[in-house]
């Protein structure tokens, strides 16, 4: 009886498993990709952390089940060593669970005190544009075990920006569009700020045109509108005027049952910008220093604005509109004192940069392209170059951090791939140059964040076909103390896929003058003696590549499902993408946004063509999102001969469209570039339109408006062009929001492929 009994439970419990797994897992080969296997999480790789370390380096924590044994899957707090991977619960779930509430609250985000008995917890983040994210702010005391709820009386998600004060007694924040601080003994909260319009943002990066220069394809400075003074006496922050700028409007039509009208204002390119000044305010409240700033706030933009390691005088970065020249000035804070310590210029344009205080602000470390790579600088802080730190024909691709105690700056490159990334140093006396971190066994993408002193790392490395692992490392010796995610799972189930090994090669261009990097995905029962369809998928703009060695996640997903099914994809990484190729490679697209890149795209074509034997020139299709969106259609319609299918996605039609900031850096302005804004711009080719098209779009994309999609309809519907097309309500710019749409969104583009680019096979 004892042991049928033990039977029964058995076959029950295989029963109950058998029933829970999936339908498409019952029934689907494991070697095979499907759109369901595609689109669900089942290829999910697993992330560890964002880690916050402790401010000396000797341990860090993140937000994980802090419960082996929990079924729920509540997280907690969990702290590591960083030299031994010990780990420790440092705050459980079950004390994550606020007054009124039985459910431990979803962290988005933690920071700690200066003493770490306080934690700041940010929860419900949302976007709410122009004024970027907004959130609910608690305070969990450690040593009492005591909430607080920031704001007062202020409505649920309506905070942003939260940040403890040097010594941890206070938190500012923004509230609305007005800064906040409030005391963390006695609860008293006092206004700094009294905006008199609903169109002047206080303390806001989102609204601020640094911001600005960022947004909105890169969110690079990670810096809030506003800074404590060291000694924590003072708040300098931000303020931009937007009372001149139009107003953008969305139309919800499906959340209400009339419908709502969003507004937000909107600087589209060639118009007035924000004028934005600089102020410091008492963190106990009174009136505002205003900081003469020299230059045009109507027509420059400010990237940073920081305390200048001192308590007396801030740093300010300052572009002019066309963004070719910075200014790095040092002010004082309590007088209209400036010093112009540093001007970088460039015929095209300049990324923006942040300075890295060294030696208690003696001196600072800087990037540049002046002689044709990027390259770290030191400088003293007069101003005066000390010495370049990495000389040589490579791009220092970012600072990753410094050990001052030792002397070293780490930072990444990767000399001779450029699809590929590094962690490399240098020492800051000159004496060592160009050292590689990274054991060359670990080719790929290396990721690292660096502790504050810079002798560990969290590593994160990955192929493009193979998952990430992530460990913690010593440096510089790269020692392995602990792998923190390894992907295992996910690991074995790439390998059972039946697929071909995606391959990395060079297209040679301009009679070979110009290597083009890109990858390409075989079939993997593939015939070489018949023509297969091909698709490529692009960017192609300066914000980012395509051709990297790293995991893609789904994306690539779905190319290896397409090449099981007979399709070859391809992506190619035109001159213009910020690839570690030099100055020249980069800013060659200046004034020449989307025609270079083009023009370089239609070549790689004709040359895979002539080289590749196993390619149906008669059927080649791409498509792209954003940036490769707008890249699809500039080569369907100028090319006609060589793309029949175009699916982009999310595209800006017309440069005029688009923000200044991002669009004037690589174009400059308008009214001296009116050929180049015209030829580079998709709606202006669109008559010559001859094969299939699918254009898609969400009607909440507050980034690049539907305007972009229903200006392109009317110039498509004028040349009497038949073209189909995809309207997703209130999605934002990614088409994430809402039950099913990634899944709807792969399932269009798989149908249309199929339909008009079919997979059959044709005889050479």
């Amino acid at each position: 009886m004892k042991h049928f009994t033990q039977t029964s439970g058995a076959v029950a419990l295989m029963i109950l498993i058998v029933a829970s797994i999936p339908a498409w897992a019952q029934q689907v080969d494991p070697a095979i990709l499907t759109l369901d296997r595609v689109v669900s999480d089942e290829f999910e790789a697993k992330s560890f952390g964002p880690v916050v370390w402790l401010e000396d380096s000797s341990a860090y924590t993140v937000v994980e089940p802090s419960d082996a044994d929990s079924d729920d899957g509540a997280k907690g707090i969990v702290g590591y060593d960083s030299a031994t991977g010990e780990r420790e619960i440092v705050v459980p779930a079950w004390r994550l669970i606020p007054p009124k509430s039985d459910q431990p609250i979803k962290i988005d985000s933690h920071s700690w005190s200066p003493d770490g008995s306080r934690l700041l917890l940010s929860t419900n983040t949302q976007d709410e544009p122009p004024r970027g994210s907004r959130a609910d702010y608690w305070i969990l005391d450690l040593s009492l075990w005591v909430w607080h709820k920031l704001g007062g009386s202020a409505p649920p998600q309506s905070l942003g920006d939260a940040e403890f004060s040097p010594d941890g007694s206070h938190v500012s924040y923004v509230r609305g569009i007005d800064l906040y601080v409030e005391d963390l003994t006695s609860f008293s909260i006092v206004q700094l700020t009294d905006s008199t319009s609903e169109k002047i943002f206080n303390a806001k990066a989102k609204g601020c045109n640094r911001s600005m220069l960022a947004a909105p394809h890169s969110h690079r400075s990670g810096r809030s509108g506003s800074s404590w003074s060291p000694d924590g006496q003072f708040i300098a922050y931000v303020q931009v005027d937007m009372r001149h700028v139009p107003d953008f409007y969305m139309l919800n039509n499906t959340d209400t049952l009339y419908p709502e009208i969003i507004k937000f204002p909107y600087v589209k390119v060639g118009q007035r910008l924000p004028s934005y000044r600089v102020g410091v305010v008492s963190a106990a409240g009174g009136d505002t220093h205003w900081i003469d700033v020299p230059g045009d706030p109507f027509d420059d933009y400010l990237w940073q604005m920081e305390w200048a390691a001192n308590s007396d005088e801030l740093l300010l970065q300052v572009f002019n509109r066309k963004q070719n020249t910075m200014k790095v000035m040092l002010v004082s804070s309590k007088k209209d004192d400036v010093q112009t310590i540093l001007v970088e210029e460039d015929e095209a344009w300049l990324e923006p940069n942040s300075i890295k205080w060294l030696e208690e602000g003696e001196k600072f470390l800087w990037l540049s392209e002046r002689d044709g790579w990027q390259h770290v600088y030191l400088y003293d802080r007069s101003g005066e170059e000390l010495r370049a730190l990495t000389p040589g024909s490579y791009d220092v691709m970012g600072i990753q951090g410094v050990d001052e105690e030792n002397g070293w700056v780490y930072y990444i490159a990767s000399p001779r791939n450029a699809t590929q990334r590094y962690l490399f140093r240098t020492s800051l006396d000159g004496r060592v140059g160009h050292e590689r971190v990274t054991p060359d066994s670990l080719e790929g993408m290396n990721e690292y964040q660096l502790s504050p002193n810079a002798r560990w790392a969290v590593h994160t490395r990955s192929t493009i076909n193979m998952p990430p692992v992530t460990s913690m490392v010593g440096l510089p010796d790269h020692r392995v103390i602990q792998v923190l995610e390894d992907n295992d799972e996910l690991a074995m189930k790439l390998a059972a896929l039946e697929v071909n090994p995606t391959e990395f090669f060079r297209i040679g261009i301009e009679s070979g003058e110009v290597e083009l990097d890109a990858y390409r995905i075989k079939p993997p029962d593939m015939d070489p003696k018949k023509k297969h369809p091909l698709l490529f998928y692009i960017y192609g703009e300066p914000a980012g590549q395509t051709v990297l060695d790293k995991w893609l996640g789904r994306r690539h997903l779905w190319h290896l499902m397409l090449a099981q099914q007979g399709y070859v994809v391809m992506s190619v990484d035109v001159r213009g993408t910020p690839a570690p190729r030099g100055r020249e490679w980069r800013k060659i697209i200046y004034r020449k946004l989307g025609i270079q890149a083009a023009l370089d795209h239609g070549a790689a074509t004709r040359q895979i063509i002539e080289d590749t034997d196993y390619i149906d020139p008669e059927n080649i299709g791409i498509y792209g999102h954003s940036g490769g969106g707008q890249m699809s259609l500039n080569l369907i319609f100028r090319f006609p001969d060589l793309y029949q299918v175009a699916m982009p996605s999310s595209f800006v039609s017309h440069q005029r469209f688009y923000h200044p900031a991002y669009q004037e850096r690589f174009m400059g302005l308008l009214q001296e570039n009116v050929e180049g804004y015209r030829d580079g711009s998709p709606k202006t080719w669109a008559h010559r339109l001859e094969g299939k098209l699918l254009i898609i779009h969400g009607t909440g994309d507050s980034n690049v408006h539907f305007q972009s999609f229903e200006s392109l309809v009317n110039e498509l519907v004028a040349a009497k062009k038949q073209f189909s097309m995809m309207i997703y309500p209130n999605r934002n710019h990614g088409l994430r929001e809402g039950e099913n749409t990634q899944h709807h969104l792969y399932e269009l583009r798989t149908d249309y492929l199929k339909t008009h680019m079919p997979p059959g096979l044709t005889e050479q």
